[in-house]
């Protein structure tokens, strides 16, 4: 059998338990068939809440237009050129603790964690133009539209901690680590279940005929298909003596084995981010894991963000 072709990546990730003056993350390409990695950006802005968990610190979900990398931080959205020189920025009150972000057509789809909301940003107008709150209505969901340019929107209230939205030909579908379902959006933002998901994932998308996505409390990366079976491949971990800063916090806010960052290479293979920040390949057609490269061993260091890197810039 042919040995599969190793991806270029990009990565951001974040550092949950770091200080003033120190980093609280970055980005890094990571190419796995040279065995290069080259830290693009250091994220040590001092204009950063600490109050508590990862919350402001690092960058989190990427995206791409024809001549742009967008990353998002906490409440910013950045637009870079390709060799990572900052071009914009662009802020809006509804948008807070973002996770991942989404591209389709003209329009950027964002999670604003703390406000159990979905922003989309109009990359044309360069606005962000509408806002979509979800909330529970007994055991249905309830979407509701508003202007995130007006007053009257939604409450920082963070009840389901959105963080996942992926948009593709099939709509819109996104999900949190409370939500405990992968949810869909239809055109007249009717909220739907596509399946039912494990308390505390990250990343869920569907994939193939199923789902794939961060088992993060069961420490595996998950694939789930319609029919029976599936694949449940381990996050990778190192001896405890070969962790920096480990009992620097408590195993809520830094913990090795944290798998966050999900995307898809192709039909066969995925990589995965965990913490201390590693990226594994995985074969999914083979249910297990092909390589890895870890980029620190500080235990508060965990990757968020991950994507394929256009090929138009290999």
């Amino acid at each position: 059998m042919t040995a599969p072709v190793l991806p270029k990546l990009i990565a951001t990730s974040v550092v949950r338990g770091s200080e003033k003056g120190q980093s609280h993350g970055g980005v890094y390409v990571i190419d796995f068939t040279s065995q290069r990695v080259e830290q693009k950006i250091d994220w040590n802005t001092g204009d950063i809440d600490f109050a508590g968990r990862g919350w402001d610190r690092g960058l989190r979900g990427i995206e791409f237009t024809d001549d742009a990398i967008w990353i998002a931080a906490s409440d910013e959205l950045f637009c870079y050129s390709p060799d990572f020189e900052l071009i914009a920025s662009y802020r809006n009150e509804y948008l807070r603790h973002c996770h991942e972000i989404c591209r389709r057509d003209n329009l950027l789809f964002l999670t604003s964690t703390g406000f159990d909301s979905i922003l989309a940003f109009d990359l044309s107008q360069r606005l962000f133009v509408w806002g979509l709150y979800l909330s529970k209505n007994g055991q249905e969901w309830v979407g509701q539209a508003f202007d995130p340019r007006a007053r009257g929107g939604p409450a920082f209230v963070n009840s389901y901690h959105l963080n996942m939205v992926r948009v593709d030909q099939d709509g819109v579908s996104f999900s949190g680590l409370n939500t405990q379902a992968l949810l869909a959006l239809s055109s007249d933002l009717t909220v739907s279940e596509i399946c039912n998901l494990p308390k505390g994932c990250h990343n869920a998308m569907p994939f193939r005929d199923g789902i794939v996505f961060n088992d993060t409390a069961g420490d595996v990366v998950r694939y789930v298909p319609r029919s029976s079976g599936g694949v449940a491949v381990p996050v990778p971990t190192f001896p405890a003596e070969e962790l920096e800063y480990r009992g620097v916090d408590d195993s809520r806010i830094a913990r090795q084995g944290f798998g966050r960052g999900l995307c898809v290479i192709n039909d066969r293979l995925i990589a995965a981010g965990s913490s201390p920040s590693t990226i594994s390949i995985i074969d999914l057609q083979e249910g297990k894991r092909l390589t890895a490269v870890n980029l620190t061993m500080d235990i508060r260091n965990a990757i968020h963000g991950l994507e394929c890197w256009p090929e138009r810039w290999a």
